[in-house]
């Protein structure tokens, strides 16, 4: 996505990383695998700053300052992801603690230290799926009533009106899509993101991520002829 995307982007709240901080300290004993850390690791190229292969060993180590700071740099693309899907703050917020939460109970699984990034957006993107087949269930059995996502918190007040238009008809047509259909069309259309990014993010082949945006975007078609 370009600086002049339409999608607003969301920082990381300060309250918000002191709470996962507190969470992840916890837990940070359960983590099976133990790694001696230098205390002054290696930076990045462009020398601001460890890298994030040594924010991860540092993490898997239990320290704390490397767990905040991994959630610090890459929460806005936890609550970027996040926001594109779920229809309140509430919501957002839960789905994003709980995704870093479960990424630093599973950093010993990680194999390659460097792509944290890539793998957190796959845990996103995952547990957004999960929580949206259940409250797809809790809908359909009465438990539950359905929310549409509230738009002024994804679409930028800078977007053109026209784009914003398509957003909210988009928004509101996809959230009847079957789940796995509906990320894929979404991380498509309003993330820009190529087949081979969306076949990592949902653990699916290219073959099968192509297979769902064929079909999400013949609902979409079916549905602008329809409204013509």
């Amino acid at each position: 996505m370009t600086s002049a995307s339409p999608i607003e982007t969301h920082p990381a709240s300060p309250m918000r990383l002191r709470s996962v901080g507190k969470c992840v300290s916890s837990r940070s004993a359960a983590l099976s695998l133990r790694l001696m850390v230098s205390s002054a690791p290696p930076s990045t190229k462009s020398g601001v700053g460890p890298s994030d292969a040594a924010l991860v060993l540092a993490a898997r180590a239990g320290e704390e300052w490397a767990q905040e700071a991994l959630f610090q740099r890459h929460s806005p693309l936890a609550f970027g992801l996040a926001h594109r899907f779920l229809p309140r703050d509430l919501d957002v917020d839960d789905l994003v603690q709980d995704s870093f939460l479960y990424a630093f109970e599973q950093l010993h699984t990680l194999q390659n230290p460097q792509a944290f990034a890539a793998w957190l957006g796959t845990i996103v993107v995952r547990t957004a799926s999960k929580r949206f087949r259940r409250q797809r269930l809790l809908t359909r059995l009465g438990l539950r009533r359905s929310e549409p996502i509230d738009l002024d918190t994804v679409i930028s007040p800078q977007a053109e009106p026209d784009a914003v238009a398509e957003l909210r008809a988009l928004f509101a047509f996809i959230e009847r899509f079957p789940t796995d259909e509906r990320i894929a069309i979404t991380l498509r259309r309003v993330e820009g993101l190529g087949v081979t990014q969306i076949a990592e993010y949902m653990d699916s082949s290219e073959s099968t991520v192509k297979r769902r945006l064929r079909a999400a975007e013949e609902r979409l078609e079916r549905y602008q002829k329809g409204t013509r």
